[in-house]
């Protein structure tokens, strides 16, 4: 397993992470099962574990602190906060009002009492930066976070929190958490180049794009991914975005075989080369999942190879752009864009 620094913050952590969406209702996981995938991915070296209030509605936090429960200090424990937890409209968001109660509900939930990364799930737009950084601020001042990120950002949104921060001489986001994957490489175009300029570390989901680039997705098969089960349209071969991807995913596979690789390890070793990335967050539901992105943690990629990559699907593309979830509302509320 290779360690990297977690932007400018001094904490060493695994270029593969583990990513707890999957435990519970959400990847059909038993406790013991979660608690299984922690106890491997601890043995291979992985001190990162991610996780959010809104997967399985608490549940996966649950489980991830009966799981770690005696060897917190091991681990490098990060949640978010932001999502909807309930009906009731003040139950979500990024206002001081809600994050605190939020932290102390995933605190409760993880029986600890602090987190390492503590981020914004996504940019609320209702809330001023000032009143986010502030709270988080004070939240970190009180002990009961370590530092704080955001995630799935726009990238002008990194740089006014970064501004905000220095204008209201309050404490700035570190890290950010974007999807990247080959399949989806927007990222490439504005928000890597920032947060290489501010110093964030980078925590990118879906390296392996919901399933598209395990190898499990190949023409002329029936896809039978846990993904496709509750998101079908993400996986009909007949919208011409999955068709884009299909094809990409077959030239991809001709090129890992060449190459002497899974798919796997492609597609982790493609996001873990970009030199703006710290580490990749992988959501194993089973333990054969797991063992089969373990063996990409020490994969390096050629320059022959990543060159292949580049031609298959172009640096800053995403072939998928409507599963992009960093739009700026005005893009998605015409309130917002007419007067």
């Amino acid at each position: 397993m290779q360690y990297r620094t977690l932007g400018r913050t001094g904490v060493q952590v695994s270029s593969l992470a583990l990513g707890a969406m999957n435990f519970g209702r959400i990847g059909r996981t038993t406790q013991d099962e979660a608690t299984a995938l922690v106890d491997a991915a601890l043995e291979a070296g992985i001190n990162l574990i991610d996780t959010a209030d809104m997967y399985g509605r608490g549940e996966s936090e649950e489980m991830v602190g009966k799981a770690i429960a005696g060897r917190r200090e091991d681990i490098v424990l990060a949640t978010k906060a932001s999502m909807p937890m309930s009906d009731e409209p003040n139950h979500r968001g990024a206002s001081r009002r809600w994050l605190v109660t939020a932290l102390d509900d995933s605190l409760r939930r993880l029986g600890v009492d602090h987190v390492d990364l503590f981020q914004i799930h996504r940019w609320d737009p209702r809330t001023g930066d000032e009143e986010t950084l502030s709270a988080l601020t004070d939240l970190q001042r009180a002990g009961k976070i370590r530092y704080f990120g955001s995630s799935t950002f726009p990238a002008y949104r990194i740089v006014q929190a970064q501004w905000a921060a220095r204008e209201w001489h309050l404490s700035r986001y570190v890290t950010e958490q974007p999807g990247y994957s080959v399949l989806q490489r927007g990222i490439e175009t504005h928000v890597l180049p920032v947060t290489q300029e501010y110093g964030l570390g980078v925590l990118v989901w879906s390296p392996l794009a919901s399933g598209w680039l395990t190898g499990a997705v190949r023409e002329g098969r029936d896809i039978t991914t846990n993904r496709s089960a509750f998101m079908p349209e993400r996986f009909d071969t007949s919208l011409p975005a999955n068709r884009a991807r299909l094809d990409a995913v077959e030239r991809l596979a001709e090129l890992a075989d060449e190459a002497g690789l899974t798919m796997i390890q492609l597609a982790l070793g493609f996001v873990t080369a970009h030199p703006g990335v710290t580490s990749a967050l992988i959501g194993p539901r089973t333990p054969d999942h797991l063992a089969a992105q373990l063996a990409a943690a020490d994969t390096v990629l050629t320059a022959d190879v990543l060159d292949a990559i580049d031609r298959i699907v172009p640096p800053g593309t995403d072939l998928a752009p409507h599963e992009k979830h960093d739009t700026p509302p005005a893009l998605l509320d015409p309130s917002l864009r007419r007067r």
